[in-house]
């Protein structure tokens, strides 16, 4: 590491003073020849700019030095007598006053506002250097954030792959390798007991709805990626909310068997521009909830109404135990179950993907709506409700 010179810095000032007495030295030898063509303002005002270079340059203190000098050059060189500094002319002495307090103060002001310069440019470097830093850390944050959201994100799918995959195929497994196992000639000889024709039915049964639930998680985790993907294909076209809500109510019968539905849609509800089988998906998986958490025959109100003449909202409510405050935003994020009290609220036994609400919710957005969870009447019970725009006149289905 170079050593440091005590005399580099002083040197430096002086040098700088030397260059403000040499400036000022430099404009008198130029105008000195010509004193008795010029007049004094012509020359006060080429011996000031010196003074202001200096003080922009190297600040107040060479700027006063130069000030000083300067007004003994105006002295000697400019004001009659020449070549003394005797003053005869009152008049000179306050042009030599005036010119020497505009001097002093211009260059203290020029040297002030040099000084203002270089602390704002160092504060904004010291500002860049913060923020660069503050970024730093925040990119660093984020990509931590992500990294634990990764992870979370990857232990919730593999849960859900774990039970939404594995628990049907060994239901399948299962009845496929009995109805083998009766259908193989014992090479042993041992006598098998033949399964009766409702045994293989109920096990065909069981191959069938393991199927169609395994199905329909592949299907939801497709149309998971779609919406995330931002390429959720809506078929719009005009048509009836009751229409809608009736095929979702159709395809739920079995679920809602148990259950005491009430139906209170508002007479001549509006048509709607929007994705039948999607908004259908919707109400269905509000339906599949309401039944799946809730206690046997309690009811499920299934209400429809318009909000304003643009505005149409649909709520699924039922009387389970409902879901916590701080888990109403959360139970739309998919592969999330809200358990409480180490139940779900049923006597039922309760599945599900946890991608359901989530499927919901991206639906809804793409068809510019809004989806969201309150307390049931009687802060009972878990009300689901969701708006969709009607749609105008002139718009064209896709």
């Amino acid at each position: 590491m170079p050593k440091l010179n005590p005399f580099h810095y002083p040197k430096r000032r002086i040098f700088r003073y030397g260059l403000a007495i040499l400036g000022v030295a430099i404009v008198t030898g130029l105008l000195a020849p010509f004193r008795l063509e010029i007049n004094s303002t012509t020359v006060s005002l080429a011996l000031l700019l010196v003074v202001l270079f200096a003080a922009s340059l190297w600040g107040s203190g060479p700027a006063l030095v130069a000030s000083v000098v300067a007004v003994l050059a105006f002295n000697f060189f400019f004001l009659p007598p020449f070549g003394t500094l005797t003053i005869i002319d009152p008049q000179n002495w306050i042009a030599l006053a005036a010119f020497l307090i505009t001097a002093i103060t211009a260059g203290q002001l020029s040297a002030r506002a040099n000084r203002r310069a270089e602390e704002a440019e160092k504060g904004r470097v010291e500002i860049e250097r913060l923020y660069g830093e503050l970024q730093a850390a925040f990119v660093k944050a984020s990509h931590a954030e992500a990294l634990r959201q990764s992870e979370k994100l990857k232990s919730a799918l593999l849960d859900a792959v774990s039970h939404d995959i594995r628990t049907p195929l060994t239901s399948i497994k299962a009845s496929v390798t009995t109805l083998l196992d009766e259908a193989r000639v014992s090479t042993t000889g041992e006598l098998r007991v033949p399964l009766d024709a409702n045994s293989r039915r109920e096990m065909l049964e069981v191959i069938d709805e393991e199927s169609d639930r395994l199905n329909r998680f592949i299907e939801g985790l497709i149309e998971l990626a779609r919406i995330e993907a931002g390429q959720l294909q809506l078929r719009r076209r005009w048509g009836s909310m009751e229409e809608i809500i009736g095929m979702a109510l159709e395809r739920a019968e079995t679920l809602t068997r148990n259950h005491l539905i009430e139906l209170d849609l508002q007479q001549e509800l509006p048509i709607a521009r929007v994705d039948p089988r999607a908004v259908a998906e919707v109400v269905y998986t509000l339906i599949d909830n309401a039944a799946k958490y809730s206690p046997p025959q309690t009811h499920i109100w299934i209400e429809a109404s318009p909000v304003t003449d643009r505005v149409i909202k649909i709520s699924v409510t039922d009387e389970g135990q409902g879901i916590a405050e701080d888990l109403r935003e959360r139970v739309f994020d998919k592969f999330f179950r809200a358990i409480q009290n180490g139940d779900m609220s049923s006597s039922q036994s309760q599945t599900g993907s946890g991608m359901g609400l989530a499927i919901a919710r991206g639906i809804v957005e793409a068809h510019g709506g809004a989806i969201w969870i309150e307390p049931g009447p009687g802060n009972n019970g878990t009300r689901v409700s969701f708006t969709l725009p009607i749609g105008d006149e002139d718009e064209n289905s896709s």
